[in-house]
């Protein structure tokens, strides 16, 4: 992807240069000279340039070799043998995409000694399971994931890779968009095959989730995209697996790494994680101080539910980051979802508002969040909630 400076054009005002994220710009006798080793073909200095003095020319792959793309793949998330939530999900979705492009739908899962992973993927509706099996995959390092990843996609060349938007997936994929050069979409709420052209429509929320954006990748491929789990319906596995299983020899210079694992330690902050909850009390900066969220604590536990939050009581050291919920944090589709102290931003409300019951409590009246609640509370959320607890426990005693 070559980057060029139109010495005709360029007046040499460094305007480019102060743009660069990189420092690959510098001045030379008032022209602009881009340090190819250190651009990243951001833009940003295109953008920069009053007089559109700088092009970025992007190659297309020839429509033979796009051709000579088949099948859709899922990347099988897992952790210590247990396959991520998000990937029944993809699987289902994945399988609408490939019956309407009439083509195979395959996972492929990395890791060390995932035979019997391999065979649990094989029990949901796909047609072949890749396993990419070697002790250097043990533990997750970007690094070499990306690179064995990228390498089976250059051998089987898939037409379509799609993954989880996790802290995993969003952690490589971008990588090995990168390294094969092609285009990669993230965070998507919906996947759709075109009737005539069949690409993949890739939408997802843009601007803080005001608008919906459809993007396609028309010169390259593969087409890739991250999904959030609880977007997609899942799909369940059969009883036994039914699917062909193909082993990828995994090339050991692949697997070298600037990371080293010291260490790996859960985090147990999380009696029940906000992902897999049917219940989740999430407190923002209305609950006013950190140690108020104990009510919420309370409240969560007396319903067997998980505790949330809102960006602000993340960033304001409130709560740990892996209870944020809303774009930037996670998202959740649970059976009840009860707001304390959210104002109910749009960027909260793109992580929760698919949840099938919303109560929202807040002193405002004019808060954002009765927008979206099916039921809603106007008052102090610290008198509000001991009040309900006590109902609860009320309740569960006279059972």
């Amino acid at each position: 992807m070559p980057i060029d400076v139109l010495k005709d054009k360029c007046i040499g005002c460094t305007r480019c240069a102060k743009a660069c994220p990189t420092e690959a710009i510098t001045m030379v006798e008032k022209l602009a000279v881009i340090d190819l080793d250190k651009c990243i073909y951001c833009g940003s200095c295109v953008s920069a340039c009053p007089v559109t003095a700088i092009e970025i020319t992007i190659d297309k792959q020839p429509v033979a070799d796009l051709d000579e793309y088949n099948g859709i793949w899922v990347y099988g998330e897992a952790d210590n043998g247990h396959l991520a939530g998000v990937v029944p999900e993809l699987i289902g979705e994945g399988r609408k995409l490939a019956d309407k492009r009439g083509t195979e739908l395959s996972v492929v899962v990395l890791g060390s000694d995932i035979s019997e992973l391999a065979k649990e993927v094989a029990s949901y509706p796909v047609d072949k399971v890749y396993v990419c099996d070697h002790e250097g995959l043990a533990r997750f390092r970007p690094e070499p994931y990306t690179r064995v990843l990228a390498q089976a996609i250059r051998s089987f060349k898939p037409e379509i890779v799609l993954a989880g938007a996790t802290t995993t997936g969003r952690s490589f994929l971008a990588r090995v968009a990168t390294e094969l050069y092609t285009g990669l979409t993230a965070d998507c709420t919906g996947l759709e095959i075109g009737s005539d052209d069949n690409l993949l429509y890739q939408t997802r929320p843009a601007f803080g989730g005001n608008i919906m954006a459809t993007i396609l990748c028309p010169y390259t491929r593969p087409q890739m995209a991250t999904v959030r789990h609880k977007v997609m319906q899942a799909v369940k596995q059969g009883d036994k697996p039914v699917a062909e299983i193909i082993n990828v020899d995994v090339n050991e210079k692949l697997l070298s790494s600037k990371v080293e694992i010291k260490e790996f330690i859960r985090d147990l902050t999380q009696k029940v994680n906000i992902v897999d909850a049917d219940i989740i009390v999430s407190g923002g900066r209305g609950m006013g101080k950190p140690e108020n969220f104990a009510v919420l604590e309370e409240l969560a536990d007396a319903l067997g539910g998980a505790v949330g939050s809102s960006r602000a009581a993340v960033d304001a050291g409130w709560m740990p980051y892996p209870h944020q919920v809303g774009q930037t944090g996670k998202t959740v589709c649970p059976k009840i979802y009860i707001a304390c102290g959210i104002s109910g931003a749009v960027q909260h409300l793109a992580g929760m508002q698919s949840s099938d019951c919303i109560i929202a409590i807040n002193k405002d009246q004019n808060a954002p969040i009765f927008e979206v609640a099916d039921f809603g509370f106007v008052g102090d959320v610290m008198e509000v909630i001991p009040e309900l607890i006590k109902q609860i426990k009320t309740s569960k005693a006279a059972v």
